[in-house]
């Protein structure tokens, strides 16, 4: 199982090392070769496309994602997806129904993968006993975090060393080498023993909206994981379009993006440690509230770049542990098909609020200003945190609800002592997705 747990979290990095460093190239090469800068966006809104129809065409696909040979495959279809424009560009042919083609591949690829890695993950950890597929989903968050750090300055050095050009292949390695580590995986996803099974062996796959009805407590997460991504926007564009406004333009972002990294990595370091001993419900909302609170605060302080950067790494903090600490909900409260689907809306929810959000914020930023966005963005985060946490309203589930309850194998996990089977529940939440939480 080690063998196993270290192939899954070094595929994770290198994968996602390879994703940072095509993100500086790929812009550069697209307005090279197609000399218009809408091409520009072209991958990214095509990648969008099947991650928000997923729900009715990746139903049953995720369902057949229980062995690192199934992922491995489905990323061995993502590296395809990648090569379009680096084969292209070779050619001298990189237009933009390549751009687009080369989104909608990898878009489809990364739908699956993403909650499909992460649900094998927390399978193959289950069988050492409670804790450690938390743990473990925390550490996985900290490889994706981390390539954040490393990933932009080495791509920025390789670009003016060689040009963006050779730097496209990167990805595609990446993924590639992912795919290969995957293949070495021998554990196997589980599927409850009182769920359906299809015609072809496989638990029947539940539909989305159907595990949200099941579980309050994740419903919960997913809403405030949707309201956090729509109004990721105002942190972001708002920040740059802010310093623009004052004259300082890319430094605001600058400070706020760096300080957000750096804050986030420290929280993932130490999200293995704490999430284990927290309260999931409370922390997951806590995370959500103190993001919100840094964005109503940072314009209050744009004359100084030092504290916009530190108020971005309170924020960037308390992600991870938050994000540990859905993860760990869903693993203590679903398994089988039900895990596999609860992953998949929690990412559908919140990587689609991202892409409506970045894509009406310019409007939105342009009507009410940099400032007032961020602050009504900010109110809204700490609003929806306070609603859904377990403070104001209670979530009380029946104890049938839960599969991993329900033939009382499961006991309650460290943080949860004081609820009941029946009781109050947690919340549950990962992070990973498009945007740099």
């Amino acid at each position: 199982m080690r063998r196993d747990l270290t192939a899954m979290l070094t595929a994770t990095f290198v994968t996602w090392m390879g994703q940072r460093a095509t993100a500086v190239a790929l812009p550069l090469v697209a307005l090279a070769e197609t000399g218009s800068a809408w091409t520009t966006g072209l991958v990214g809104g095509a990648v969008g496309l099947p991650m928000l129809t997923s729900a009715w065409w990746a139903r049953g696909l995720r369902q057949r994602l229980t062995t690192g040979r199934a992922l491995a495959g489905v990323l061995a279809v993502q590296v395809l997806g990648l090569l379009i424009v680096p084969v292209g560009a070779v050619a001298g042919a990189v237009g933009p129904l390549h751009l687009a083609a080369t989104g909608l591949v990898t878009g489809a690829a990364t739908t699956l993968s993403g909650p499909g890695q992460r649900t094998l993950l927390a399978d193959i950890c289950d069988r050492a006993g409670a804790g450690l597929a938390a743990r473990m989903l925390a550490w996985q968050d900290f490889a994706h975090r981390s390539s954040m750090i490393l990933a932009p300055p080495l791509a920025g050095w390789a670009v003016t060393v060689g040009g963006p050009f050779r730097l496209l292949w990167a990805e595609a390695v990446g993924v590639a080498l992912g795919a290969a580590l995957l293949l070495t995986v021998r554990g196997t996803g589980h599927v409850a023993a009182d769920e359906r099974r299809g015609d072809e062996g496989t638990a029947e796959a539940p539909a989305l909206r159907h595990v949200l009805a099941r579980h309050p407590e994740v419903r919960r997460a997913v809403l405030m994981g949707g309201i956090g991504g729509l109004t990721w926007f105002a942190f972001t564009l708002g920040l740059a379009i802010l310093g623009a406004e004052l004259g300082r333009p890319g430094l605001l972002v600058s400070a706020g993006m760096s300080g957000y990294g750096a804050g986030s990595l420290v929280g993932a370091l130490l999200a293995p440690i704490l999430v284990p001993r927290l309260s999931p419900l409370a922390t997951a909302a806590t995370g959500w509230i103190l993001l919100g609170a840094t964005f109503a605060a940072l314009p209050a302080v744009t004359s100084s770049l030092t504290l916009i950067a530190t108020l971005a790494a309170l924020g960037g903090f308390a992600m991870p542990l938050g994000i540990g600490a859905v993860n760990r909900l869903i693993v203590d409260r679903t398994e089988g098909a039900e895990r596999r689907a609860a992953f998949a809306v929690e990412s559908l929810v919140h990587d689609g609020a991202v892409s409506v959000g970045l894509l009406a914020g310019g409007a939105v930023i342009g009507l009410v200003g940099a400032g007032p966005t961020l602050v009504v963005a900010g109110a809204a985060q700490i609003a929806v945190g306070l609603l859904a946490g377990p403070w104001l309203w209670p979530v009380r589930t029946p104890a049938a609800s839960a599969p991993g309850l329900r033939d009382g194998s499961r006991s309650t996990s460290p943080g949860d002592e004081a609820q009941p089977l029946a009781g109050p529940s947690g919340v549950r939440r990962r992070r990973a997705a498009p945007s740099p939480r």
